[in-house]
């Protein structure tokens, strides 16, 4: 039995819907555990792909339970919207449950992220106007609509008469928008609470009965390290904790059941949105990552912005999630490339350093200095082991290990779930201190 969690170890878009879904074949249950429809899982099984932002990619198990944590923010349209796209493609949602103490997107939300947004002008964050701060601002505020709330039809009701009024003040004199009817907004949320109810139930509980089973426990954030409210780069965060230490809070259960976490990183980094981002291209070589990786959001469409890998924040996401070991994703991305530029430090004001710095104003500043490694110029999406991969492709992951100083555990060569190379099993396989205890071994091995 292991109790795995899995985050992103850059600014998101890491490729988590795929290895989640991968893990998910070990698991019992996947938990989602923070962040809401602004996040985006996208899984290629059998040529046909998904795209899930509330459901766990492992509903595509069919005896995998999959759980909405209460550290979730819930929009029920869109969640609604994937339950028929998941029925029209016949698939199950029969173990998706709800945590009853999530908290729920409503319409003001949606307005005032957008509103708000317009209104920073160049100082904008990069929301995605889903309405994901302001829920997680309501419920810091005590002012929030739980699950839980919205199954309760008269509790619900006298709620709206007293919280529309409010927004409505913010929406006409702050942002000079029309306002809601409280009445329209009652109707439609509690026909959304028809069609979830089955689902809802309590979370906890439910994830302790299945740690006293001795069952294989998934837990999954969206977004990604450098995006975390408390340790990201701030303000260009998002308004929830995607480290590893969320998955408790977010979950509801103690460290103490924790076996392993996984961080997944690019071979390459991209970030979406504003703020600092040390690495990025500009110019050709950007465009191709972009085109090559595919690189457009799957909840926006916003095209991401690329650049080479960053270990710098790498071995910060290390640090900050206690990393046991990596998933390096979009390997073939790098297929066609001559030569490969990977960030071992910054510069700062003439000054090296090698560690992620807090200041904001600084880490704008940082200058990347890199190490040139040559490219493969062969294609990887075939290979299936370390042995299948060309010497230089191996000589890359060997680097990017040793920089992290964390073992890496698999590695994706494409979208597929077949497109993979397990080194070793991250749910299954043994526990010693690090999960691979020596990947120059393997690599050793396989040269």
């Amino acid at each position: 039995m292991a109790n795995v969690i899995v985050i992103g170890a850059q600014w998101g878009d890491e490729g988590k819907g795929k290895i989640t879904d991968l893990l998910s074949r070990s698991a019992d249950v996947v938990v989602r555990y923070q962040g809401g429809v602004n996040a985006g899982h996208t899984v290629v099984v059998n040529d046909r792909t998904f795209k899930l932002h509330l459901i766990p990619s492992g509903i595509l198990y069919p005896e995998t339970e999959c759980l909405i944590g209460s550290g979730t923010v819930i929009d029920p349209q869109v969640l609604i919207g994937e339950l028929d796209q998941l029925e029209k493609l016949g698939i199950s949602a029969a173990n998706l449950y709800i945590s009853e103490t999530a908290h729920v997107t409503m319409p003001y939300h949606r307005l005032i992220d957008r509103a708000s947004e317009d209104q920073r002008g160049s100082h904008k964050i990069g929301t995605t106007g889903r309405g994901i701060g302001p829920t997680y601002a309501d419920k810091s505020e005590r002012i929030g609509v739980r699950v839980l709330d919205l199954m309760d039809a008269e509790g619900f009701r006298d709620l709206m008469h007293r919280i529309v009024p409010q927004k409505n003040t913010i929406l006409e004199r702050l942002y000079g928008l029309p306002p809601l009817d409280a009445e329209e907004v009652i109707t439609q949320y509690l026909a959304y609470a028809d069609r979830l109810r089955p689902h809802v139930i309590d979370c906890s509980l439910k994830i302790h009965d299945a740690v006293k089973r001795r069952r294989n426990i998934l837990f999954e954030g969206a977004q990604g390290t450098l995006l975390d409210l408390d340790h990201g780069t701030y303000p260009y965060v998002t308004s929830s904790n995607p480290v590893a230490g969320g998955a408790c809070v977010g979950a509801g259960v103690g460290p103490t059941i924790i076996d392993r976490v996984i961080g997944v990183a690019k071979a390459y980094t991209t970030r979406v949105g504003e703020g600092p981002f040390p690495t990025e291209l500009q110019g050709e070589m950007g465009e191709v990552l972009c085109q090559r990786g595919a690189e457009f959001g799957t909840t926006t469409g916003r095209r991401r912005r690329c650049g080479w890998f960053d270990s710098v924040i790498g071995r910060y996401a290390v640090r900050i999630n206690g990393l046991d070991c990596l998933a390096i994703t979009k390997m073939d991305v790098l297929d066609e490339l001559e030569e490969i530029q990977v960030c071992v430090a910054y510069d700062i004001d003439g000054v090296q350093v090698r560690d992620f710095p807090s200041n904001g104003r600084a880490f704008a500043r940082c200058q990347p200095i890199y190490k040139t490694l040559p490219g493969w110029k062969q294609p990887t999406g075939d290979c299936r082991s370390l042995q299948d991969l060309p010497q230089a492709a191996l000589n890359y992951l060997q680097f990017l290990a040793e920089l992290m100083e964390v073992p890496i555990a698999i590695v994706s060569l494409g979208a597929s779930r077949g497109q993979t190379i397990i080194v070793e099993d991250p749910i299954h396989g043994p526990k010693r201190g690090l999960l691979h205890a020596d990947l120059t071994e393997a690599i050793r091995s396989a040269s």
